[in-house]
């Protein structure tokens, strides 16, 4: 039996995130080799995570980051089961670094993400491991990535809500920017402008502008008339550039922007929140 060190066990602890005591057992059960007291600890990882595959994972922290540049965003959603191990210093660092690693290598998509490496293995498989270490079902949900003249993140306190928002304009006021992106977390609009709103929202919103209209008793001849006011409504109330500007209601954000620079826009923004 080797004589494990305390020194060795930090180590361990340090390369894995696991408990100390968890580090000590599995370098006592390898004789100190750190690689296959690595693969013991993955494997804790994976019987946690198969044990605990049917939860949800419905808590976790939304995290939105840019480079220095503000010239790329990336918003990732790392998920844990409950509130207690969100609010964890660990989790939230490790779920800031996947967003860094995200951020530093935009991939395509989710799956393409997983496939980074981090501390020597993919984050997925990273994930699994994490899984052991905490005790709890660890998913990566989402991500998404902006790129842009200049791209604004916003986190709310709390880690549930962020944002990240694309301009078109690379001088822009930070706290113009911040605003907007402010704007995106308090108030979910559906997209930019009602150029971007999907067809599908758009008829359902004209079917139950005539259907509240014939339930008024209103005539036959103005329903349709009726309805695409109900729609125009809708596109103020949630269409970013129609909504009114959350610190003054007398203007929109559309013209709020161009109150700073009268070329300036959204190109595209993301919003995710948890539990909403």
């Amino acid at each position: 039996m080797a004589d494990i060190k305390a020194v060795d066990v930090a180590k361990l602890r340090k390369m894995t995130g696991a408990g100390m005591l968890d580090c000590k057992n599995a370098l006592s059960e390898t004789n100190g080799d750190f690689e296959k007291a690595i693969d013991i600890l993955r494997k804790k990882g994976q019987k946690i995570a198969n044990k605990r595959a049917e939860r949800e994972a419905t808590e976790g922290a939304v995290i939105a980051i840019t480079n220095e540049q503000h010239t790329k965003g990336v918003l990732v959603v790392l998920n844990c089961e409950t509130d207690f191990v969100a609010k964890n210093e660990d989790f939230i660092k490790f779920a800031y670094s996947i967003a860094e690693l995200a951020l530093k290598s935009m991939p395509a998509d989710l799956d393409a993400l997983k496939e980074l490496p981090i501390n020597g293995v993919k984050i997925g498989d990273e994930i699994i491991t994490q899984s052991g270490v905490i005790g709890e079902k660890i998913e990566l949900s989402f991500y998404s990535k902006e790129e842009s003249p200049y791209v604004i993140p916003y986190i709310h306190p709390g880690n549930k809500l962020a944002t990240i928002v694309a301009l078109n304009q690379g001088d822009v006021d930070l706290q113009v920017a911040k605003d907007v992106a402010m704007q995106v977390a308090a108030m979910a609009p559906v997209s930019v402008d009602k150029t971007n709103v999907p067809q599908e929202v758009i008829d359902k919103e004209l079917e139950i502008g005539r259907e509240i209209a014939l339930q008024e008793g209103k005539p036959e001849a103005i329903i349709d008339k009726i309805a695409q006011g109900k729609l125009n409504k809708f596109f103020k109330e949630n269409t970013l550039l129609y909504q009114m500007f959350i610190k003054d209601n007398k203007t929109s954000v559309g013209d709020y922007l161009k109150q700073s620079n009268k070329d300036l826009t959204v190109n595209s923004f993301v919003r995710f929140a948890l539990n909403n």
